[in-house]
């Protein structure tokens, strides 16, 4: 006859966060968050800024306009992306705190009703009789757990103090689109519009497959399909951009 499983071992392995290797899981989320935003900054940066130089220099032949424009998108595009990233992030970590000192209000308040809501979550799990007394119990019996079981297990947030701050959140992607947004950008330092334009086409739709790429393998695996969706995202923007400057060509003096 086997021997009947340890509850004890049941609840430890349920209760969220019981200190049991809490920076691995830290170190692996902002892992996580480094690439989306590397890849978030450089992606827009380079999608935005090739459909503006490419209709540029099909509007006009001079090469200091084209990097005018260029220039004066990518930074406008970087810091606009990293005001972006930081006030989302800033949001958010409001919202949790909000909603921090409401549910820490109702287990001070109500604590009975907040008690058979951690009850019926695990309820919900497949848990009854003792085994469901005992997980409750646990659970109740410390406030931070308690808490943090509220927060994950009823409202679904995570708290944004184990990932990666605002301020630097919105640093990296403003960093990431400057240097996206030069992809399209570079060919123009060395060539005439007219050449530049396939360099650029070119640079651009291979980071775009490479980010693509990248991301998809991350997250459904199909690397491929990924970084030709994101190729053809660039290739809808140039193609956009090519036909503004088509419109609104300069003629030639």
């Amino acid at each position: 006859m086997l021997p009947k499983p340890n509850k004890s071992v049941f609840i430890t392995l349920l209760v969220p966060r019981l200190e049991k290797h809490p920076h691995l899981e830290t170190h692996t989320a902002s892992r996580g968050l480094l690439l989306r935003n590397i890849i978030l900054g450089g992606q827009d940066g380079v999608v935005n800024v090739l459909g503006i130089v490419l209709g540029v220099a099909t509007a006009t032949s001079s090469k200091d306009i084209v990097l005018l424009a260029g220039l004066a998108a990518t930074f406008a595009e970087s810091i606009s992306m990293a005001a972006v990233a930081y006030t989302s992030t800033r949001a958010e970590e409001e919202h949790y705190q909000s909603e921090v000192k409401r549910e820490l209000k109702e287990m001070e308040d109500i604590p009975d009703m907040e008690r058979r809501e951690i009850e019926e979550i695990y309820r919900a799990k497949g848990f009854s009789g003792k085994l469901l007394t005992q997980v409750v119990d646990t659970i109740t019996s410390s406030k931070k757990i308690w808490l943090e079981t509220m927060m994950q297990e009823e409202l679904g947030l995570e708290n944004p103090k184990d990932s990666m701050s605002a301020f630097w959140q919105g640093i990296l992607v403003g960093a990431s689109a400057i240097v996206g947004s030069l992809v399209p950008v570079a060919p123009f330092f060395f060539m005439s519009p007219a050449s530049a334009i396939p360099q650029s086409l070119l640079m651009s739709f291979s980071v775009l497959f490479a980010v693509g790429a990248i991301k998809s393998s991350f997250t459904s695996g199909k690397w491929l399909r990924g970084g030709l969706e994101l190729m053809l995202i660039g290739g809808a923007a140039a193609f956009a951009g090519y036909i503004v400057g088509v419109l609104f060509q300069v003629p030639v003096a």
